[in-house]
């Protein structure tokens, strides 16, 4: 008789914690929510009953997890082809499987997308959507949608993309730091446009830096860090973030934005990229990780745009030759090569010659032990390191500083599908100080540009204020969506005003 009491109590606290959990994220209007907060109310609803890390029956995380997995084709014009057809993923995943299909006329490529929200936020690879016109996202139910690309990053090769939808199923986010090497997990996508396929395997490895994301841009001058990774007499300069997961599940052509999970069904991995020589699946594959992701998301739905912090400093990844090279003993670790000045590192009391071996209380090895940390802060966030000088270690505390000046970045578009995507620009309503700079009642600020599209290639760029599209006022994306839709003759008008204030009105036939 205890023991069922015991049961009963244990049932009824749990509910009540559940409810309480619900009520409390209920007063929080859904917009200013979090990814990881919206899920919480989400599965505080629709609980989750899945097999432990430790089984190897799949059945329900499968089951699980490929509802909430989108199969994502997108068309180009035919003068673009999918990113130019010349980026390193082109060669992972081209012509050969046909994953892009190259008729006359429009080009069509397609990959993979997982919901992790029930109204409709899908995450991908900014490799699938890049400089796509269309997006169409066919659900494992087969309901068909247009999608509206919220934002990217091509530094993590992330993106956020939209359905209007409501209740869709969704994907539980994971922690992806509790992964281990050897644990079971899946993959599921819609490789050669096999639908809501599954595949498993282990997690081979943890922090893999391959030089695949932005590797056609290394002679660029620095990387989201305002850190250089020199592995070489002559500087190798990086602008990606990359510490994958490694799996030996199969993943091949058209995985690309799918999910990567653990027998529990929760999200620990996008699914990015594969090491092969013949384009196709030979046993290594690599995902993003979520923790990762998860920040570079939620500041896309926030902001437009990725908010990073900046340690300020440029290194030398160590191994034997790099030490030999240096003159020193010490083989492992990042080797601080240069300072920048002003800079969160020099502020810390960071010195060039150091040798930083630890971040966060963990040893670095390589250049992802660091990157991936100090990518999921934002400015102003501090992070620990520790630098050996002088044979001793020493106990440092960085303030991550911002950019001074947003560039012209390559990111991406929001909003209004297929034309406002031709656009390519992301957009924040202005905030009562920036109307007030700009002497303006109403409009929108422009937080990114996407390379080859429209406000790109006409000009205006991050930082300019647009107050009016076609002669009507502008203050949301919603504004901006009504005012590009049945455009006369193709005319587009957008007036508004550069960063440095001078005005513009610019006229654009949109085809």
């Amino acid at each position: 008789m205890k023991k069922v009491g015991l049961t009963l109590l244990t049932a009824f606290v749990g509910g009540a914690m559940a409810l309480g959990t619900y009520k409390i994220f209920e007063k929080k209007n859904a917009d200013d929510m979090t990814f990881e907060e919206r899920q919480k109310v989400y599965f505080t609803s629709n609980p989750m009953t899945v097999s432990s890390a430790g089984s190897v029956d799949f059945t329900q995380a499968a089951a699980a997890v490929t509802p909430a997995v989108v199969y994502i084709r997108t068309t180009y014009s035919s003068q673009q082809g999918n990113g130019g057809g010349s980026s390193p993923f082109d060669d992972m995943f081209g012509d050969f499987f046909g994953q892009r299909m190259r008729p006359r006329g429009p080009q069509q490529a397609s990959g993979s997308g997982v919901i992790i929200s029930p109204d409709g936020y899908i995450v991908t690879n900014n490799h699938v959507v890049e400089k796509a016109d269309k997006i169409t996202v066919n659900l494992n139910d087969h309901r068909t949608f247009q999608a509206k690309v919220v934002g990217t990053d091509p530094s993590t090769d992330l993106a956020l993309i939209k359905i209007s939808g409501n209740d869709l199923p969704i994907v539980k986010l994971g922690n992806s730091d509790d992964a281990k090497v050897g644990e079971w997990v899946l993959a599921v996508g819609n490789p050669f446009n096999l639908n809501s396929t599954v595949t498993a395997g282990i997690v081979s490895a943890k922090g893999r830096n391959i030089g695949i994301i932005g590797s056609e841009n290394n002679d660029e001058d620095s990387n989201p860090f305002g850190m250089r990774q020199r592995q070489s007499q002559q500087p190798r300069l990086n602008k990606a973030i990359e510490s994958f997961i490694q799996t030996d599940a199969a993943i091949n052509p058209g995985n690309s934005g799918g999910a990567l999970v653990n027998t529990k069904g929760e999200l620990i991995g996008i699914n990015a990229a594969i090491a092969s020589h013949t384009g196709s699946y030979e046993g290594y594959g690599f995902a993003i990780p979520i923790n990762l992701a998860k920040k570079v998301l939620n500041d896309i739905k926030q902001f437009g745009s990725v908010k990073r912090g900046y340690i300020g400093v440029s290194f030398r990844e160590l191994n034997d030759d790099a030490a030999k090279d240096l003159g020193i003993s010490r083989n492992t670790g990042l080797y601080v090569s240069e300072l920048v000045d002003g800079g969160g590192a020099e502020a810390a009391g960071v010195r060039k010659g150091d040798i930083i071996t630890k971040v966060e209380g963990n040893p670095v090895y390589e250049s992802s032990d660091l990157q991936e940390r100090v990518g999921r802060l934002q400015p102003g966030d501090k992070i620990n390191i520790t630098v050996l000088r002088d044979g001793s270690e020493k106990n440092l505390t960085v303030t991550l500083k911002g950019e001074a000046a947003a560039p012209k970045s390559a990111a991406v578009s929001k909003s209004a599908e297929e034309l406002f995507n031709k656009l390519g620009a992301s957009f924040q309503p202005l905030t009562k100080a920036q109307k007030a700079k700009f002497r303006v009642n109403n409009g929108v600020v422009v937080t990114q540009v996407r390379p080859g599209r429209l406000f790109y290639e006409t000009d205006i760029p991050v930082g300019s204020i647009i107050t009016n599209i076609n002669k009507q006022p502008i203050n949301s994306i919603a504004d901006i969506d009504k005012a590009i839709t049945n455009l006369r003759n193709g005319n587009l008008i957008i007036t508004g005003i550069y960063p440095d204030g001078t005005s513009f009105n610019n006229m654009f036939q949109v085809q």
